[in-house]
C-alpha cells in the first residue's frame, strides 16, 4: 500500500526501526506524542508527557503558555543550538592545542600541570604536587597528554562519543558533565595512586561520557551493546596496560554515571536542581577524598 502524504509513517531500517523523520539516516524508536513522527535524540524535545518533534513545539500548545514555555529543548532540558557539537569541537582544539604547547615548550610545561600527589620533579627542581597546595592539577592533567597515540586515542573517543551526547544534553550540561567526571577520575588517582605517580590525558572525562550515554541509551530505550562492547575493551585495556592510570578510568565513569542519570531521570519540574545538584555532590566528593590523601601526604 502506497504511504499517504504527511502521513508520520517512516521507512524501516534493517534493525526494523524507522529512521529518524529530519535524518532518515538515524534509526529511532521514540516517537513525537503528537504528531507520532520519530525523532532521534538531536530532534526530540522534552514534553510534559513523552517527548516532540520541533515543528510541532514552534506550532505551540495552545494551552496559552508563554512563548519562553514552548522554546526547544533537549532530552535533558538543555536549549537546541545550531551547531550541537560546538563544544565538543572546542575541547578537541583545546586539547589539540595544548598538545602541540607540549612538543614546543617540552617536559617542564608537562611537569608543572599534570597529576601529582607528591613528589621531587627533576625538570623543576623542587617538591610539586597537589599535596603541596597545587590542585589546579585535578583540572589541568585532564588536557595533556603523553604522546601522539595517548591525544589521537582520547580525541577520536571525545569526538565519537562526545557530539552525540552534547547534542542530547545541551551545551551547559555537556560542559558540566565533562568538567565533573574528569575531575573525579583526577581526585580518585590522587587517592589510591603512588603520590610520586604523575598521570595526565582526557580518559578520566571520555569515560565520564561513556557511562552518561550508557544511561542515556537505557533512557531512550536504544540497544546499549555497541556503547557496553566499546566500554568493556576499554576498562580491559585499563586493566592490563601497565603504564594507564586506572584510578581517573573508574573514577571519572561513576562520576559520569551519576550525573549522567541525574540528567536523563531530573522530574521536569524540579530538573536543574537535581542535575546541578549531582554535579556538586560528586564535587563533593573529589573535595573529601583531596583532603583525605592531603592529610596522609603532610
Amino acid at each position: 500500500m502506497d504511504q499517504v502524504p504527511g502521513s508520520p509513517q517512516e521507512p524501516q531500517g534493517a534493525s526494523g526501526l524507522p529512521g529518524c523523520y529530519r535524518h532518515p539516516d538515524r534509526e529511532t524508536g521514540i516517537s513525537c506524542t503528537r504528531c507520532e513522527r520519530p525523532i532521534c535524540p538531536e530532534c526530540m524535545i522534552s514534553a510534559s508527557v513523552g517527548f516532540q518533534c520541533p515543528e510541532c513545539v514552534r506550532e505551540g500548545s495552545g494551552t496559552g503558555h508563554a512563548p519562553a514555555a514552548n522554546q526547544p529543548r533537549t532530552v535533558a532540558g538543555g536549549a537546541l543550538t545550531a551547531d550541537p557539537r560546538l563544544v565538543t569541537k572546542i575541547l578537541v582544539g583545546l586539547n589539540v592545542a595544548l598538545f602541540l604547547v607540549q612538543q614546543a615548550v617540552g617536559e617542564r610545561f608537562t611537569a608543572q600541570y599534570y597529576m601529582l600527589g607528591q613528589a621531587l620533579v627533576p625538570e623543576l627542581g623542587s617538591f610539586e604536587g597537589v599535596s603541596e597546595g597545587q590542585w589546579y592539577r585535578l583540572v589541568t592533567a585532564m588536557f595533556l597528554h603523553s604522546g601522539l597515540m595517548h591525544i589521537a586515542f582520547n580525541m577520536l573517543s571525545l569526538w565519537w562519543i562526545g557530539g552525540p551526547l552534547e547534542a542530547a544534553l545541551g551545551r551547559v550540561r555537556f560542559i558540566a558533565l565533562y568538567l565533573v567526571s574528569g575531575i573525579a577520575g583526577s581526585a580518585l588517582t590522587y587517592l589510591l595512586a603512588a603520590q610520586n605517580q604523575p598521570s595526565l590525558g582526557a580518559s578520566g572525562a571520555v569515560f565520564g561520557l561513556f557511562g552518561a550515554t550508557a544511561i542515556l541509551m537505557r533512557r531512550l530505550n536504544y540497544d546499549m551493546r555497541p556503547v557496553l562492547a566499546l566500554l568493556a575493551i576499554n576498562l580491559l585495556i585499563t586493566a592490563f596496560w601497565p603504564s594507564i592510570a586506572w584510578q581517573a578510568h573508574v573514577g571519572g565513569l561513576a562520576g559520569g554515571l551519576v550525573v549522567g542519570y541525574a540528567m536523563v531521570h531530573a522530574p521536569r519540574e524540579r530538573r536543574s536542581l537535581v542535575q546541578f545538584g549531582s554535579c556538586a555532590l560528586v564535587l563533593l566528593a573529589a573535595v573529601v577524598m583531596v583532603v583525605v590523601r592531603t592529610g596522609q601526604l603532610t
